[in-house]
């Protein structure tokens, strides 16, 4: 590779990784914990969990659910109902001042078999949504989560031009070798090299997934527009449902699980919410492996009726945001990779702070010798 190159090369790794460090450091450091987020819940205590009952233990209607669900917060309307991903006799119903989307939500937790409610936890508030909400949009929502996505394309910069400079700067040493017996500078430079090579391929896939994440916003506001407005034209003009013209909310899951069988549900959005229309129950149903989990197909209901208007599959972007949010924080495959998620991130947080070290404690001078080198030499030191 010719000096010139190098030298492009050089300035791109350089400076897409300084801009990017502190803000990545952030996401690692707060991505860590998020990581152990149901076990960190359980030992503060935040997590619900069903009593013991026999495994045939019958369970209540999805409207009995709602009844007891409304009854806690009389003055609110129900925005989503959805069973508890590890433990599905537990419902959750999220309940707001109106459909409209808002951050004022209070949330209740039913047990599925005997209506009782088991209880209201708040999802905002304590050290764990402190720790999601700085790694998602820095506390600034929507702005906050395309800036971090921009870091995330400085990262993914930072990456490739490191691969591409590992070679040439890498050639005189053995793969992996650390220079124990030089300055502390030299030797942190080697373990950067090392540590970012070894974690090369994982930074990437969470950096890339970081990225389609942070536009998790503007996908489901497009694929609402590309997909519905279609299927919404004949309710056009029509007013909202009101709640006391709804029909059974069971029925809607009944024929929506009719409509699309094989499938487990997901969540339930009600008429008026972002999710939904303001005519339907839309049923969100997945797979039962773990993999097609993770994938979900709308099956909008007629709120009033509970007849099926359509069950449109998700398009190719909506599947890629879905799989990369699982992808992101080591959610596939249990306890051992979320232990290797961990070291993972560790070892990436060394990557990012030896980086921001070694261009702190870069020798003193160094940048004043470069510009005299490049200066042509007096009339009177060449005669001399």
């Amino acid at each position: 590779m010719q000096n010139k190159t190098i030298k492009t090369w050089s300035w791109l790794h350089k400076w897409s990784s300084l801009i990017c460090t502190v803000f990545m450091l952030l996401l690692c450091l707060t991505g860590l914990p998020l990581i152990f987020h149901h076990e960190i819940g359980h030992l503060l205590g935040t997590e619900v969990e069903s009593p013991e009952m026999p495994a045939d233990t019958p369970r209540v209607s999805v409207d009995k659910v709602m009844a007891v669900a409304k009854a806690q917060h009389p003055d609110r309307v129900v925005q989503f109902l959805f069973p508890d991903e590890d433990d599905a006799n537990v419902w959750f119903a999220t309940m707001t001042p109106t459909p409209a989307p808002t951050d004022d939500f209070r949330t209740v937790a039913i047990d599925a078999r005997t209506g009782a409610v088991l209880a209201q936890p708040r999802f905002d508030e304590g050290f764990m949504w402190v720790m999601f909400k700085l790694h998602v949009d820095l506390f600034a929502g929507l702005p906050g989560m395309l800036f971090l996505g921009f870091m995330g394309l400085l990262l993914l910069v930072a990456i490739v031009s490191g691969v591409v400079l590992y070679s040439p700067f890498m050639r005189k040493l053995e793969f992996g070798e650390v220079r124990r017996e030089n300055s502390p500078r030299i030797k942190w430079l080697d373990l950067h090299n090392l540590l970012g090579i070894v974690t090369l391929v994982w930074l990437f896939v969470v950096g890339a997934t970081g990225v389609i994440n942070t536009l998790a916003d503007p996908l489901i506001k497009y694929w609402q527009y590309d997909q519905l407005s279609a299927v919404l034209q004949p309710y056009q003009g029509k007013p909202p449902v009101p709640e006391a013209e709804r029909a059974s909310v069971q029925g809607s899951l009944d024929a929506a699980l009719r409509q699309v069988p094989g499938k487990a549900l997901s969540f339930i959005a009600f008429p008026g919410t972002a999710f939904s229309s303001p005519h339907h129950n839309t049923v969100f149903l997945k797979g039962n492996e773990p993999f097609t989990a993770r994938l979900i197909q709308p099956v909008l209901v007629d709120a009033k009726t509970n007849e099926v208007t359509a069950a449109p599959p998700s398009p190719w972007y909506i599947n890629t945001l879905l799989v990369s949010q699982p992808l992101h924080f080591g959610d596939y495959g249990g306890r051992p990779m979320q232990i290797v998620w961990a070291v993972l991130d560790i070892a990436t947080i060394i990557v990012l702070g030896s980086g921001l070290y070694l261009w702190l404690a870069k020798p003193q001078g160094a940048a004043r010798r470069r510009r005299d080198a490049s200066k042509p030499q007096d009339e009177s030191a060449v005669t001399s």
